[in-house]
Parts: structure tokens; C-alpha cells; sequence
């Protein structure tokens, strides 16, 4: 089910204080991270990534593997920080408005 853009915004204000949970290095998104990816959602359902470096093509690439890996839904993304999303079906943490 997607977000409605009320419950994005709700999201994206929760994410601002957060840091940074999963850092991606010179090999950028491999099954590794995606695995850790995964552990961090169950836990924390909003979580904040710091991409590697690269042009914007190379960090889309990053974050479409890490989406199709996951299931998750990107927020909100600025510059090398991505947010994603993915409701912990069995033990939800975030009570998303309506």
C-alpha cells in the first residue's frame, strides 16, 4: 500500500533528526548491506542511509538495488543521504496518520 503525501511528510519530519544507521562504502550496495539494510528496518522501520560517493546516476543505481532488495519505500533523499521506510508488519513501531 503506498504512503499518502500526508504520511510522508510525517515521515520525512520524523527522519530529521535521525543519523545516519547503515554507511555505504566503495562497493556501494552488495547483498551485505542489503542484509543489514533489512535487520535495521525490522528494527527501526524509518531508517537514514549515507550513500558512497559518485555521480547522481551511480547513487540512484545504489538506491534502486537497496529498494528492490528490501521492499522498502524512499522518503526523502538530499544529496548523498537517503531516507526509507518499511512498516514492521508484525510489531509496527511508527503510527502513520490517515
Amino acid at each position: 500500500m503506498p504512503l499518502t503525501s500526508s504520511q510522508t511528510r510525517y515521515l520525512r519530519s520524523l527522519a530529521h533528526d535521525l543519523s545516519p544507521v547503515v554507511l555505504l562504502g566503495n562497493k556501494g550496495a552488495t547483498e551485505a548491506v542489503v542484509k543489514e539494510l533489512n535487520q535495521a528496518l525490522d528494527i527501526h522501520e524509518l531508517v537514514k542511509l549515507k550513500l558512497s560517493g559518485g555521480d547522481k546516476e551511480e547513487r540512484q543505481a545504489q538506491i534502486d538495488v537497496l529498494i528492490d532488495g528490501t521492499g522498502a519505500e524512499k522518503i526523502h533523499q538530499i544529496g548523498h543521504v537517503v531516507v526509507l521506510f518499511r512498516r514492521n508488519a508484525d510489531e509496527p513501531k511508527i503510527a502513520l496518520p490517515r
